[in-house]
């Protein structure tokens, strides 16, 4: 199961799970199927603001500045459920819009970005050296592609 929730920290931060539910709970699925990850895993993807992004990233990578997504892994099986959850993905909203404004495409499509690439770290995947990176990159693309989605890495 795909939780979304929605930081009180954004303006405007009502209606705005439901706005992007159906495209981010969309873009984590498709990232669990076409990995060959348990579709019945779970996480949470959070909509934040860069100063959370930027919080979050000084104390846990030790980077102060704001990013547009961080990803930490769960790897527990949830006592309520019993299914495996995977972790968090929590994005940067006013980034995802930057982002997607400088690209010229939908914010949808960034948020899809954001997602894909979070939830493949949730899985393992990372871009730490150029290996890495390029098996990382090319499933992205193929996830991104089978979406539809403009926005690329």
């Amino acid at each position: 199961m795909i939780f979304v929730q929605v930081d009180e920290s954004l303006e405007a931060a009502e209606g705005l799970a439901e706005k992007y539910q159906a495209v981010l709970e969309r873009a984590a699925q498709q990232t669990l199927q076409q990995t060959g990850a348990d579709a019945d895993a779970e996480t949470t993807l959070v909509l934040s603001d860069d100063a959370r992004l930027q919080a979050l990233n000084r104390q846990f990578l030790g980077i102060d500045a704001p990013t547009d997504v961080l990803s930490f892994v769960g790897g527990d099986t949830d006592p309520d459920s019993d299914q495996l959850y995977l972790g968090d993905v929590i994005v940067s909203l006013p980034r995802a819009q930057a982002q997607a404004a400088a690209g010229g495409y939908p914010i949808q499509d960034e948020l899809q970005l954001l997602v894909v690439h979070g939830v493949l770290h949730l899985l393992g995947y990372d871009h730490a050296d150029e290996g890495e990176k390029a098996k990382m990159w090319a499933i992205q693309a193929e996830i991104l592609n089978s979406l539809g989605c403009q926005a690329r890495a």
